[in-house]
């Protein structure tokens, strides 16, 4: 199922063949730089299930992201509900995770423009967060190019004290006033 499209990208539902270049991307040190962890193939296994379970209980998630072109898998982008120990939870988040081939083509910032037209246009949820660590320029600067409003630094709670990624920054769109 297509939920979006862009001039150079399809955002869609997920299919199994997409599943083998997922683990890849949850393996490489590049993509996984700034998270805790890369992720096994049993843990991007459980990954997947888990964007199938949101997409079951909610009607949306995390979209897979092919190239419209050669309809190559470049990664993931959309919606995710969060709710760990911070005083803007539970919340919906948009989050993407590109494979290192595709970076730096413009393909993140120009889906996730789709998925806030979309979630503006047809998602029941009226603020929508992105978050990443500090050190992640690259991420943060989607969210600028997005139109997202820088709130603040946060200490995020999973990541234990002391490590390097435990600060993060926060953005936040807003997609229909109340």
């Amino acid at each position: 199922m297509i939920y979006m499209e862009t001039s150079r990208l399809i955002l869609r539902g997920w299919k199994k063949e997409d599943i083998y270049p997922l683990i890849e991307m949850n393996a490489d040190p590049r993509v996984m730089e700034f998270f805790l962890n890369r992720l096994t193939e049993q843990e991007s296994l459980e990954f997947y299930d888990l964007i199938q379970q949101e997409f079951h209980q909610r009607g949306y998630g995390l979209y897979a992201m092919e190239r419209k072109e050669d309809n190559v898998f470049l990664g993931c982008i959309g919606f995710h509900h969060f709710s760990f120990d911070v005083d803007f939870a539970p919340g919906v988040e948009i989050m993407w995770r590109i494979r290192y081939p595709y970076w730096n083509q413009g393909y993140t910032t120009e889906a996730a423009k789709a998925c806030l037209e979309y979630a503006a246009a047809h998602l029941p949820f009226d603020i929508l967060w992105s978050f990443t660590s500090l050190p992640n320029k690259a991420s943060e600067r989607v969210m600028q190019k997005i139109g997202m409003e820088k709130e603040r630094i946060f200490p995020h709670p999973v990541v234990p004290d002391g490590h390097p990624l435990k600060e993060h920054v926060l953005y936040k769109a807003v997609l229909r006033k109340r």
